[in-house]
């Protein structure tokens, strides 16, 4: 794998997504979705009561975040990745809706795994602690819906060469998995 990060577009077209392997360093420019566990959440309960969501997800790309508020000149504050087994609960059913990326740090559930097997969806993770980094990257922030729900409302990202690795690729091969073999190996 070459040492040179990838450079990628998002939202995520399906060759795109596909074509994304575990362990491969990525640069995003786009947009991405901000949301975390409440935003999850009260996307889940807009489809069970059969209302259209606030955003469209075809191809769209969530980054599993809560920011901090922005500091003068700057287009969001602190923006480190949160936990993403938060979201597993979700993610399938957001998946189907036609969601082609994740990102967020830690690992993912069998049967999150699976569903993204199924739909063609990676799995990345940004570095956590390092969201005063990360929020250089970000070129806007704009609350799309649930506002009262403050940094866990929905939001749109636009971002500029937001760095991330792929950790589970839409094959299901894991670099948590692979990166931690060779640790793992008695002599």
């Amino acid at each position: 794998m070459s040492n040179q990060p990838r450079h990628i577009t998002a939202p995520f077209d399906r060759e795109t997504a596909r074509s994304l392997r575990a362990g491969e360093s990525v640069r995003i420019t786009g947009t991405l979705l901000a949301a975390r566990d409440a935003a999850h959440k009260a996307m889940c309960e807009c489809l069970d009561r059969g209302e259209p969501l606030p955003v469209d997800l075809e191809g769209q790309v969530v980054y599993y975040v809560g920011p901090t508020p922005a500091k003068p000149g700057m287009a969001i504050g602190a923006c480190g990745p949160t936990t993403a087994g938060r979201m597993d609960a979700y993610a399938p059913r957001l998946m189907a809706q036609g969601l082609l990326g994740m990102i967020g740090k830690g690992y993912r559930a069998p049967a999150v795994v699976e569903a993204m097997r199924e739909h063609g969806v990676p799995y990345l993770v940004a570095l956590g602690g390092a969201g005063a980094l990360l929020c250089k990257c970000v070129t806007s922030y704009t609350v799309l819906a649930w506002p009262e729900l403050g940094p866990e409302a929905l939001a749109r990202l636009e971002v500029k060469d937001f760095p991330a690795i792929v950790a589970i690729d839409c094959e299901g091969r894991n670099y948590y998995e692979t990166a931690q073999a060779a640790f793992r190996e008695e002599d």
